[in-house]
This record gives structure tokens, C-alpha cells and sequence, in this order.
């Protein structure tokens, strides 16, 4: 079984946090701007709050002596990433890449405390009704 050493989970960690709130500023801002919504502002500027909150608990500074900017093998935009038909197209990107760095993080926090993995999951699940919400308005 292959072990993950303690560099390697917080590199995991720095970068679905960052992934995270990036796409959920992207969300804020189409609700805020384009949709003039805000109650569904509020709400995606609560879960990136969460998420803040989330990280002072873990540690910030252990995630930030973990990034390896240089040494990620990932960091290639692919042509996908590169086109956008309309803002409901990136809207829609953006909630899928919040969502799926929410359960990044929901997993491998287990492995370092619970209870924020637990708020975690709570964040994803407000995310999933925000995303329904603006989607019928969009």
C-alpha cells in the first residue's frame, strides 16, 4: 500500500483550497454581477468564508510551506479550460471545479481532523443547492 507522506497530503490540501475558492469567487461574482442575486451572493461568499474558517483550523501556514508551484505536474491548462461558450458556461465549470475540490478536501481531511471534514461536506451540499438555484435562473 502506498503510504502519502505528510508533504504530499498538504500539497493535496493547498491546492483543492486554492482550486475552491478560486471557482467560488467565479460563482460570487456571476450571482453579484451578471445575475444580480443576493441571496445567492450571500451564499457562495458564506462557503468561501467557510472555507477560510476551515483553514485557520487545519493550519494555513503548513499548506503554504507545502506548495510546490514549480513542482506540479498538473498545472498545464488543457484546451477545455481555454474556451467558454457564454457565462452560463463558465458559471457551470466553475461550480463543477468548487464541488469536486470540496470532496478533495472533505477526503483527505478525514485523515487530519474530522470535524472539518464534517463542515467540509456541509459546504459541498450548500454548494450543490446554490448551483440549483442559479442554474434556473441563468
Amino acid at each position: 500500500m502506498l503510504k502519502i507522506s505528510t508533504k504530499a497530503l498538504w500539497r493535496v490540501l493547498d491546492a483543492n483550497f486554492n482550486r475552491a475558492k478560486e471557482a467560488l469567487r467565479v460563482c460570487e461574482d456571476v450571482t453579484r454581477f451578471v445575475m444580480d442575486a443576493p441571496k445567492l451572493t450571500a451564499g457562495y461568499k458564506r462557503v468561501r468564508h467557510g472555507l477560510n474558517e476551515v483553514l485557520v483550523v487545519l493550519g494555513k501556514e503548513e499548506l503554504l510551506k507545502a506548495r510546490d508551484v514549480a513542482g506540479d505536474i498538473g498545472r498545464k491548462t488543457i484546451g477545455s479550460e481555454s474556451k467558454r461558450a457564454d457565462i452560463k458556461s463558465i458559471f457551470y465549470a466553475n461550480s463543477q471545479r468548487a464541488k469536486e475540490s470540496l470532496r478533495v478536501l472533505e477526503e483527505c481531511t478525514k485523515l487530519v481532523n474530522i470535524k472539518s471534514a464534517e463542515r467540509l461536506k456541509r459546504l459541498r451540499y450548500t454548494v450543490y443547492d446554490l448551483e440549483k438555484e442559479a442554474f434556473s435562473r441563468l
